[in-house]
């Protein structure tokens, strides 16, 4: 399954796995990288010290490919960068902010770059300011989202159109069909995140894994846009949420009733009354929690026999 984002990374099969903030710890990506995929670290949740220590053991238990996310709107950022780049970490991905601000300094020293973007807008910024590849996320995604709300199978195709550089789809893919589909429309390769939640690996409570998997059609929704748009699971938390917004609130009420640490309670200790439980919407097609390895093996088949069933049409 050769292409320009294997080749890139020099992984096997065009599948990363997204770096979600609680969930993408050593375990799950060494999982991924070692199956074939590209497991990135999620920096976001990690303070620079554990991030140090996540990178270590994950050169220990692969030695394939991984990389490590870094979204930048969290402080320590010099710190988290120039610890990468001390580590020998060979590819980045970076979302939430300026492209341009890292971008030079990492690709100086060997290192690939990838930014998170959703729109053809700032696909085209993070072109410009000189990445390796892009990563296009539509409105299906879980966690933070992009203003726009272009679903993944329209921004694709738009973005395609325009860019130069690999495409990465995200948001919405679970599957090996789904993967297709997203390389039908433009992309060099997908971005995974809600399915690789629900995998032993992942260092998500194992109470939000079940919450996951128990999820239907319309469970999640996308609020909060005034801080930035964030896409949760339907839980008590979400709920005060929307009767805070009957009294029409400003910034600094949201602010104030989301507090601090919210991801963190939800996701990662389990809270599902007040966390904050971050998926996508595919969550309605994920059933069970099985290993990463697993995962990556199913939507391998699953593309391989997409494409011959698609070939009799």
């Amino acid at each position: 399954m050769e292409n320009r984002i294997t080749k890139l990374f020099g992984i096997k099969y065009p599948i990363i796995q997204a770096g979600m903030i609680w969930n993408s710890g050593w375990r799950l990506a060494s999982a991924v990288s070692n199956e074939g995929g590209l497991g990135i670290l999620g920096a976001g949740s990690m303070y620079p010290e554990v991030l140090r220590e996540h990178i270590q053991k994950c050169q220990k238990a692969t030695d394939k490919p991984f990389g490590v996310n870094v979204p930048m709107l969290y402080p320590n950022l010099e710190e988290i960068i120039d610890i990468i780049i001390a580590e020998g970490v060979k590819i980045v991905f970076t979302s939430a902010g300026n492209p341009k601000t890292y971008t030079s300094k990492l690709k100086e020293r060997g290192i690939v770059v990838v930014h998170v973007v959703s729109s053809v807008k700032f696909a085209l910024k993070a072109q410009e300011a000189g990445v390796d590849a892009v990563v296009a996320e539509g409105f299906e995604a879980g966690g933070h989202n992009g203003r726009e709300e272009t679903t993944t199978f329209t921004l694709i195709p738009m973005v395609k159109e325009q860019l130069d550089i690999p495409l990465i789809a995200a948001g919405g893919i679970a599957t090996g069909e789904g993967m297709l589909a997203a390389m039908v429309l433009g992309a060099d390769g997908v971005q995974v995140g809600s399915r690789f939640v629900a995998s032993e690996e992942s260092s998500a409570h194992k109470a939000f894994k079940e919450e996951v998997v128990a999820a239907k059609e319309g469970d999640t929704k996308l609020t909060l846009k005034e801080l930035t748009p964030v896409r949760l699971l339907k839980n008590p938390f979400y709920e005060s949420v929307l009767e805070l917004y009957k009294t029409n609130p400003t910034k600094e009420d949201l602010i104030k009733h989301l507090g601090r640490a919210r991801a963190k309670r939800g996701m990662f200790e389990g809270d599902l009354v007040d966390g904050e439980l971050e998926i996508g919407q595919i969550a309605g097609l994920i059933h069970d929690i099985k290993p990463a390895a697993q995962i990556l093996k199913d939507m391998v088949k699953e593309f391989e026999n997409a494409k011959r069933n698609v070939s009799k049409l």
